[in-house]
Parts: C-alpha cells; structure tokens; sequence
C-alpha cells in the first residue's frame, strides 16, 4: 500500500475504502464483545472511522445487516468432506456449525430470527441447506425420507435446537428472489425437496408439511435411537 505524506512530513497509511465484508466484518466483531442488541449504524460507523450514512451504500438498514452477518458467519462452517459417507459428512459439518455458534453465542438468536422473519433465506443460507439435501440424497435417501431428516435435523443443521421449517403470517417479502426457474438452477436439491412433499397449507411446521407426522416421525426417531442405545448398553 502506497504511503501517503502528511503536511508534518510524516507518512501515513491510506485507509482502506469501505466495502460491504468490512462493514459486515466489524458488525460482527461488536456483536462477539456486546451482542447483537448491542449493533447500531452509529457503533458500526465509529468503529471503521466513518460517518453512519456511509454504511448505507453497502447495507439497506439493520435486517440486511443481520442477513449479512449470517452469511458471514456460514462462511465459517466446513465445506462438505468429499471422501465422507453421507452420516460422517452431516456429522462433521453440524458439529462445524456448533463450533461456529460457540465462538458467536449471540447467533443462534439472531439466525432463528431472520430465518423466521425472511420469505426467503439469503442466498448463502439457502446454499448451505441445499448442500445439506444434497448429502442425504447423494447417499441414497429418497426424496420424502429426506423431508423428514431435515425436520428432524432442524436447526441442528446450523448447530443449535430450535424448529427453523415455521411459517405463518408477517413474513418479509424478498423483493430480491430470483425467479423459480433461477431459483431450480441454483438449488437444485431444495427445488426438488419442495416439489416432492405434500402440502398441508394449515401447518406451522413448514408450508406443506403435515404437523402431527413430522411430530411423531422425530419422537418415533428418537425413541428408536434411545432403544439402540439401550440395547447396545
């Protein structure tokens, strides 16, 4: 980088120009020392040097910011292991996303949140799940085991517990998603998931998904698991 001289003679560094990934870098870098209640445009723009109106080039306001700082934080969790069976590849790639919620523990809340608020997930966040229908089905599950799995896995595919596959009212439109057939050809596996599962539109698990099955289909999982745990004790 260039040194630039000072009316004093002495030589300074030019500062870097301002760029959505550092904007998003120093939201979560204030999120890491105070929490995510902690964030505002006027603590994000004291931090880089900058006046707060300047952010808003690179972030339309606080729920992109948030979106953002997800996407950010994907970035953090392992790619899939090619040479891995399908359970050692969702295994390590959860437990990754653990690791990741660990060092951000403000996170967990943040990604429920916008996941529930959003029509649509961001686009990393909708690679990220397509990657992961991708692993089951590349080790043989059919597509409607699939459907349960990734109830069952809920959230735990981000590394935390909670039913992310909710819908109801208040959702914000995305006036940004691409259309369908643009949305099929960047995640194919998602579009043939939604094709396949049949659709209950009264269900608050997920838009589709039929409430009492999927209950019982985890509870029946569980209990099953627990019974070969036991057997094998």
């Amino acid at each position: 980088m260039v040194e630039i001289a000072t009316q004093a003679g002495a030589l300074v560094q030019p500062r870097a120009p301002l760029s959505r990934e550092r904007v998003l870098g120093a939201a979560v870098a204030l999120a890491d020392e105070g929490g995510a209640e902690a964030l505002s445009m006027r603590r994000i723009a004291q931090a880089l040097g900058v006046v707060p109106m300047a952010l808003y080039k690179h972030v339309a306001g606080k729920n992109a910011l948030l979106d953002g700082m997800i996407d950010v934080l994907l970035r953090e969790i392992d790619p899939p292991a090619p040479d891995a069976g399908w359970k050692t590849a969702v295994r390590r790639r959860v437990l990754s996303a653990r690791r990741m919620l660990l060092r951000h523990p403000w996170a967990a809340e943040v990604i429920e949140s916008r996941m529930k608020a959003r029509a649509t997930p961001t686009p990393a966040v909708m690679a990220y799940l397509d990657s992961m229908v991708g692993i089951f089905r590349a080790g043989g599950f059919p597509i409607d085991l699939v459907h349960h799995a990734m109830h069952v896995m809920g959230s735990r595919l981000l590394g935390f517990s909670q039913e992310l596959f909710e819908d109801g009212p208040g959702r914000e439109p995305d006036p940004d998603a691409p259309p369908p057939e643009e949305m099929a050809a960047r995640y194919p596996h998602l579009t043939e998931l939604a094709a396949a599962v049949a659709h209950d539109p009264d269900s608050v698990v997920g838009p589709g998904c039929d409430d009492q099955y999927e209950f019982e289909f985890a509870l029946d999982l569980t209990l099953d698991g627990l019974e070969r745990l036991r057997n094998a004790a």
